[in-house]
């Protein structure tokens, strides 16, 4: 998980995400969204690749990015996890403060 958070903290990354979101995309269309060099985006692709936000196919010469939807699911399931823990915490504590000021 951490290496998926670190990953999705970059601003750049965060917009290939959502390039590669709905379908598959080439690394050249990626690269030419963006004001850097070919090799700045493909380092960006490699951080996701390495951390599974996306996967690559290659289809001839050409290499085709997409989301991994299900890894990006399963990121969302542990973070909700956490949440939900911190939430019920947070009513219990919630709770308690209120019995106490009706004593």
């Amino acid at each position: 998980m951490d290496a998926k958070l670190r990953a999705l903290a970059d601003e750049t990354r965060r917009e290939i995400l959502g390039l590669v979101w709905g379908g598959e995309r080439t690394a050249g269309y990626i690269s030419d969204r963006f004001d850097m060099s070919r090799p700045a985006v493909s380092q960006h692709l490699s951080v996701l690749l390495e951390c599974n936000l996306v996967a690559v196919r290659r289809d001839g010469t050409r290499r085709l990015y997409m989301a991994n939807h299900q890894a990006i699911a399963d990121l969302r399931n542990e973070l909700e996890t956490f949440w939900d823990a911190s939430l019920r915490r947070l009513k219990i504590d919630a709770e308690a403060v209120r019995r106490k000021r009706r004593r």
